[in-house]
């Protein structure tokens, strides 16, 4: 499997495709950290933060409603806030009884959960746009001349080149699995739940240690290819003054976001 098919960088020529990865990072970052900030239930600044979207979103020439799409699938994972609605003080909408459990949602705390839902969904919409204009080195040579600590930087990069990697091992398990489970026509191939349990631990276990095989090699190599904890880059990136003009942009809009917001 290729490096390619975890990528979601899309090619373009647009502005913020030639935009510094250093800017783009902490507009994205300070996206993020303005929609955390924002009191509850200030819609009119979330709806300041969605507009500030679709003007990025059109800035990239990918389409007004390219991370739009495509940000619903994390809406599930902010389910998880769903017990601030019975756990936030304030005045009681119902009462549910659920044999010995009884479950009284409150309006602070519907406020509550909305409000990040909200936040979780623009959010997301930022962080796809951002790995869709920016392509992955960029991103890793922007943190670290952003002072993210060395380790993380490692993690990451050393993660996405060689998720692919692991990928084949896995398949190449699963193979081997059904290859020696297979039955004749009509019945069915391997054995009970706890037969697949263990055969699913072993597999683990396995990928492990051939993980683990495998770093121990490619560190090797690169500590006799002179490798010596830092990334090199082969271009050196100098922040344009268009790059600057664009961030300061994009700083004084959050900025308004949290006065409106305040307001």
């Amino acid at each position: 499997m290729h490096a390619d098919a975890f990528d979601r960088y899309h090619h373009g020529h647009s502005l913020l495709h030639h935009l510094d990865a250093r800017i783009k990072v902490v507009v994205t970052v300070a996206f993020i950290l303005s929609n955390v900030l924002l009191p509850d239930g200030a819609w009119a600044a979330f709806g300041l933060a969605f507009i500030f979207l679709l003007i990025a979103n059109a800035l990239s020439q990918l389409g007004f409603g390219f991370t739009l799409k495509r940000s619903f699938v994390a809406l599930p994972f902010a389910l998880a806030a769903v017990t601030a609605v019975f756990s936030i003080p304030g005045h009681a909408l119902a009462e549910w009884h659920l044999g010995m459990i009884t479950l009284i949602p409150t309006d602070a705390g519907l406020l509550r959960f909305v409000s990040i839902l909200v936040r979780s969904w623009l959010s997301v919409q930022m962080a796809i746009l951002l790995v869709s204009v920016t392509e992955f080195p960029d991103i890793i040579h922007a943190l670290t001349h952003l002072y993210v600590p060395s380790i993380i930087t490692t993690i990451i990069a050393f993660l996405y080149r060689y998720l692919f990697v692991l990928t084949d091992e896995v398949m190449r398990l699963m193979r081997a699995r059904q290859a020696r489970s297979a039955a004749a026509p009509g019945s069915r191939s391997g054995g009970n739940v706890w037969w697949q349990a263990r055969v699913a631990g072993n597999m683990a276990g396995q990928l492990f240690l051939r993980s683990y095989e495998r770093s121990d090699r490619i560190y090797n190599a690169m500590l006799s290819r002179g490798y010596k904890g830092q990334w090199m880059a082969m271009h050196v990136q100098r922040i344009q003054l268009r790059d600057w003009l664009v961030g300061v942009a994009a700083v004084c809009g959050l900025i308004v976001m949290q006065i409106v917001g305040r307001l």
